[in-house]
């Protein structure tokens, strides 16, 4: 009786060990899967006539997207509590490669925030998001008790203030230090307990828009006109800047707006002739057009999913350390989605952030994959401790 007790116990531990979350890598893959399918029906005009190959985005996103894939693989297995000691290297190095920018850093499109490494095109931007998620979840843990003093919640949000300045002053890339910032005031507001979330939460919430607010005052263009004060007014009223400001705007909405419901069907989109960088920032609005309202709302719903999944996977985290990683990555997420989405229908001014796994971008893609690797891990540990 004593042995088979025994074995039966071990059978358990290693069904424990071995748990996979199916459903969040359906959802993944399915995003992956139907990015790239969307990614080809976006690109494959613009491709044609820029490089003579209808597949070329197609191409150059599906080697990521693998490579996404194994770095998922890798993180699932790889132990995630060792991540507190790596927080620090982890936090200098993309501090490292925010500042090779400056000197090797690779225009596109009058943004100066890609790295050429081997041929290969690096946004250090994508690496701070997860090096943010890493350092400010060890020092949620290092912290502790004196996390609930406005002096140890200064210094929690010193270190991501930092590597979101340098963001903003190298690559100009606000959207990035916006997601950089949200994503530490969700783990901090997480991780506080009691009436002291809403006060500091506050507190920061407040700072933080009147930092927003002196970035958009004092952004001055070579011309001498303040061009995020622009956006906004664009964002007021589109029409009267229909030739600048609001055209990339407008162009989706009228691709929003001609979808209908069920859609003009898939590839049959007109506005990604007229929508310029469709496939990155403004591939939803194409997923309107070709897919109408039901494909819109069934990428949401799949969206939702995904991040109900990962708060499953935090409220059920076999210690908090692994439960601040996994709310990390779905703040990431989520407010990835929630701006993207906000940006083509125009709810907020034009600035570009792109849709997790589904817009062009490789080192985008690689790191959220990478971070839903974590969740993985974080996954297979519940019921082991």
């Amino acid at each position: 009786m004593d042995r088979t007790a025994t074995l039966k116990r071990a059978n358990t531990a290693q069904r424990e060990e071995t748990y996979v979350d199916y459903s969040l890598i359906f959802v993944i893959l399915f995003l992956l899967a139907f990015g790239l399918i969307m990614l080809y029906s976006t690109s494959s005009y613009e491709a044609g006539l820029s490089t003579g190959d209808s597949a070329y985005y197609f191409k150059h996103q599906l080697f990521p997207t693998l490579l996404g894939l194994g770095a998922m693989l890798f993180m699932s297995f790889f132990p995630y509590r060792f991540l507190k000691k790596l927080s620090v290297p982890i936090y200098l190095f993309a501090a490292a490669m925010l500042i090779l920018v400056i000197p090797f850093g690779k225009t596109v499109n009058g943004a100066r925030r890609w790295i050429i490494i081997m041929g290969v095109s690096i946004q250090p931007a994508e690496i701070a998001k997860v090096a943010v998620i890493v350092l400010t979840a060890t020092m949620i843990m290092k912290l502790q008790k004196s996390l609930m003093t406005p002096k140890g919640y200064g210094v929690a949000v010193l270190f991501p203030l930092i590597l979101a300045l340098m963001v903003y002053k190298i690559t100009r890339n606000l959207s990035s230090a916006v997601i950089i910032l949200g994503i530490t005031i969700i783990m901090l507001f997480v991780a506080t307990p009691g009436y002291k979330r809403y006060v500091f939460t506050a507190l920061v919430l407040v700072a933080f828009v009147a930092v927003i607010i002196a970035i958009i005052a004092n952004a001055d263009d070579s011309s001498g006109m303040n061009y995020r004060f622009r956006r906004v007014l664009a964002w007021l009223d589109p029409n009267a800047y229909a030739s600048d400001e609001s055209f990339q705007t407008l162009q989706a909405l009228y691709a929003i707006g001609s979808g209908g419901i069920f859609g003009k069907g898939l590839g049959e989109s007109m506005q990604k002739m007229k929508l310029p960088e469709a496939q990155n920032d403004m591939i939803f609005s194409i997923i309107c057009e070709e897919l109408g309202l039901f494909g819109a709302i069934a990428v949401m719903l799949m969206f939702l999913l995904l991040i109900w999944r990962l708060m499953l996977i935090a409220n059920n985290a076999p210690d908090m350390y692994g439960a601040l990683l996994v709310i990390g990555v779905m703040g990431h997420i989520s407010i990835q989605v929630i701006l993207n989405i906000a940006v083509v229908t125009n709810t907020i001014p034009n600035t570009g952030i792109t849709l997790p796994f589904i817009s062009y971008g490789g080192s985008a893609v690689i790191i959220q994959l990478a971070e839903v690797g974590i969740a993985l891990n974080v996954a297979r540990n519940i019921g082991r401790y």
